[in-house]
């Protein structure tokens, strides 16, 4: 349903592809009423109203998803199909979008021609100028409906969320361990394959994992992070401050 007083142009004969193109190519003779944007057909003018309305008349005979447009349907409906029609011409990886496919040739080439305002770090594309932006802002529009603790981005909602409910996806293909993160899954793999990628630069003592590393440089500088809250003796780790508290505790 389009806003009142909104009539669109009504043509009886359809108008070939090549007069659109050669007719409207620069002429946009279409304008929206609400926002003022303007369009070379009145079937584009058509599916933008229906952003204004709310109106969305195609649905997904699979989940019964609904869209404004038939192409945003045709488009949705590869996730369920798994059709990827755009192929890299350099690696061959193929996407269900033209726009997946031109994000990932700036992998290829470098090119990230856009940029923070903030801080003027470049991406490879607008969306993820958008999150970055977050951590100038302090913007976190995603909440746990668990215990409301909000993220910048769905991802790290999404991680969160398995710490209620015990989701572990990653899991060690040698001793089939579980693990709610893959990046503790590659930590883990560590163990099995004796890798140890993080060296001191002091003293080239070398962990499989970068924690270790951390701890162990304090050794070499000194630093007592963890305080008691009862006496303000201070530990190099926090291991060594809660067998500590438990002195005072038998102490009570």
């Amino acid at each position: 349903m389009l806003p009142e007083g909104v009539h669109l142009p009504c043509h009886r004969e359809k108008q070939s592809r090549g007069h659109v193109h050669s007719q409207h190519r620069h002429n946009k003779p279409f304008e929206c009423p609400v926002c003022n944007k303007k369009f070379s057909q009145s079937d584009s003018l058509r599916v933008h109203l229906r952003t204004h309305t709310g109106e969305k008349p195609f649905e997904c005979s699979v989940c019964n998803k609904k869209f404004t447009g038939s192409r945003h349907l045709r488009l949705h409906l590869r996730t369920h199909t798994g059709e990827k029609p755009f192929e890299c011409s350099v690696c061959n990886k193929k996407f269900s979008q033209s726009g997946g496919l031109r994000v990932h040739l700036s992998t290829h080439t470098g090119d990230k021609p856009f940029g923070c305002s903030v801080c003027h770090r470049k991406f490879s594309m607008n969306a993820r100028v958008r999150v970055h932006m977050r951590t100038h802002t302090g913007e976190k529009p995603f909440e746990c409906s668990v215990c409301n603790k909000q993220f910048s981005v769905s991802a790290s909602l999404r991680v969160h969320l398995r710490t209620h409910t015990g989701e572990k996806p990653f899991e060690c293909s040698i001793c089939n361990k579980k693990f709610s993160r893959s990046e503790h899954l590659g930590v883990h793999f560590q163990t099995h394959t004796g890798e140890k990628p993080f060296e001191c630069s002091v003293c080239n003592k070398k962990f499989s994992e970068s924690g270790g590393l951390v701890k162990h440089l304090r050794t070499h500088t000194g630093e007592k992070p963890f305080g008691c809250s009862v006496c303000h003796k201070k530990f190099s780790q926090s291991g060594s401050l809660r067998v500590h508290l438990r002195r005072h505790i038998s102490d009570v």
